[in-house]
């Protein structure tokens, strides 16, 4: 099995993680996170056998208890306490492969060494990691500002033997759990259990997985375009070179050139068009599809920056003498990513819905709801409903988190992000628009066949082969959910590169 080494001074990029994710590598701390996390921490702990200054959450209550003073005895129950009374999750639970990033976003950013927890902290979290025993921790809890408290707390409560876990298909007590490995329940030190729950490793798991997948789609929307373009009998002259040129967006660029390269080589663009002009749910898929490429690289630089960064709070700096209290914590960053990342994939399936809706409208010499005798059959009548009525509530989906904010903490906290919010949200818009785009790729290769002995281009023609292996032609009337689901399916798994 591979070895993926944490070094504070390696850059992760979502290539990087995209790999640990398929390729599922053991993690380990390297030597210089290791030495920095040692240094750090024994750096904190003179500092408080030396100074009797009031350092936030370390020898101090939390949030509006910042000004009660706590013993140097009781440093760490205040850290165990503060797992505890945190972990308020409720709602859903998080997916266990989401629960695996968020371990290893954890200890990517505590290995920095900012942060006062010892080694063997990070090691266990890591043990946890490579062993696939992962928390069971809930969506709802966090505000998105002062880190996802409540989900953190879920994330880091075994290590003192609280709380559940997954663990090969089990849920386990987590003493239980730990007991299968001879783990002893850590003893948290100071500041350890606040820069264990500080931090936006929940917002940023999904941020993570939801760029990964959004990448997909983009690639995926294209191809589906082009095959619905070339069932509806559009035209290719809207992707010309030129034409983009002198309005050159980087995303729209990219997708007109994109679409030329899918429908080169077709046999069906040979053929005289119907009309002059396509609707422009075909002629504008490099605007759209390209805006929201744009979008989606802005969000992945957003999320890159976060993955290589430190959010708990406060911050230790032992080279510089200096331990500094701060908002690093804060989600805004990711609130309003994760809501670009919602509307930008979303548009996606808004335009999708619309070429399914004039595929089967009758147009162009395609029979209505592409089927033999409409009226005695349905056809692909109601597959548009379920897209529509996906859209619609996409849109629901992509009202802004980030635009709201609730006190919290008597005061102290007041201004927070949303975006755990933004990032559940996002998802949801993601397995939304996976189904619409599966459904317009069902809609897409009946109405091609309509066109045969016709042929596409060779690079369309397999992706139309291979869907033909999942969902077969509708002939006549017959149970259609399956084919959606499989449909959907094919839209999340195929390789579309």
């Amino acid at each position: 099995m591979p070895t993926h080494s944490l070094s504070p001074t390696r850059h992760l990029s979502l290539a990087d993680l995209a790999a640990i994710l398929t390729e599922s590598p053991r993690v380990e701390l390297g030597d210089d996170a290791r030495q920095r996390l040692a240094d750090c921490h024994a750096y904190l702990h003179r500092k408080l056998e030396t100074s009797d200054a009031p350092i936030y959450g370390i020898n101090t209550g939390f949030g509006s208890l910042y000004n009660v003073s706590i013993a140097p005895e009781e440093r760490g129950q205040l850290q165990v306490n503060l797992m505890m009374s945190h972990a308020c999750g409720t709602g859903h639970e998080v997916p266990q492969e989401l629960v695996r990033l968020m371990l290893f976003l954890k200890v990517q950013s505590l290995s920095y060494g900012h942060s006062g927890v010892q080694v063997a902290t990070a090691e266990r979290l890591l043990a946890m990691y490579n062993r696939e025993m992962y928390p069971v921790v809930y969506e709802q809890g966090s505000l998105g500002a002062s880190g996802d408290l409540a989900p953190l707390a879920h994330l880091c409560l075994p290590l003192l033997g609280l709380g559940e876990v997954n663990y090969q298909g089990y849920r386990l007590a987590a003493t239980d759990a730990l007991s299968l490995f001879s783990w002893s329940p850590l003893e948290l030190q100071a500041k350890e259990g606040l820069a264990l729950l500080n931090g936006t490793q929940f917002m940023l798991a999904y941020a993570v997985e939801g760029v990964l997948r959004a990448q997909r789609l983009l690639v995926a929307a294209d191809v589906i375009g082009a095959i619905s373009l070339e069932a509806f009998g559009g035209r290719i002259d809207p992707f010309a070179e030129q034409l983009h040129r002198i309005r050159p967006h980087a995303g729209q660029v990219e997708v007109a050139r994109h679409l030329r390269e899918l429908l080169a080589g077709s046999e069906l663009q040979t053929q005289p068009r119907m009309a002059v002009q396509d609707p422009y749910s075909f002629r504008c898929q490099p605007q759209v599809h390209g805006a929201s490429r744009d979008a989606l690289a802005y969000i992945a630089g957003v999320v890159e920056t976060e993955c290589n960064s430190v959010t708990d709070n406060p911050n230790i700096f032992p080279d510089d003498d200096l331990i500094v209290s701060g908002g690093n914590f804060h989600g805004q960053p990711l609130a309003l990513a994760l809501d670009h990342l919602a509307l930008a994939v979303a548009e996606l399936g808004n335009i999708s819905e619309r070429r399914t809706y004039q595929l089967i409208s009758g147009q162009r010499g395609l029979p209505t709801y592409l089927v033999a005798e409409p009226g005695l059959n349905s056809g692909l009548m109601i597959p548009q409903y379920t897209a529509a009525g996906i859209v619609s509530q996409n849109k629901q989906l992509c009202t802004p988190a980030s635009a709201d904010s609730i006190v919290s903490s008597n005061g102290q906290e007041d201004h927070v992000s949303m975006g755990a919010n933004a990032a559940t949200k996002s998802r949801r818009v993601l397995d939304n628009v996976e189904q619409v785009l599966g459904i317009e790729l069902l809609t897409a290769v009946q109405a091609l066949q309509f066109r045969r002995p016709g042929r596409s281009s060779e690079a369309l023609e397999k992706v139309v082969d291979a869907f033909r292996e999942e969902v077969k032609f509708v002939v006549r009337d017959r149970v259609l959910y399956p084919d959606l689901h499989k449909a959907a399916a094919f839209v999340r798994k195929f390789d579309w590169q």
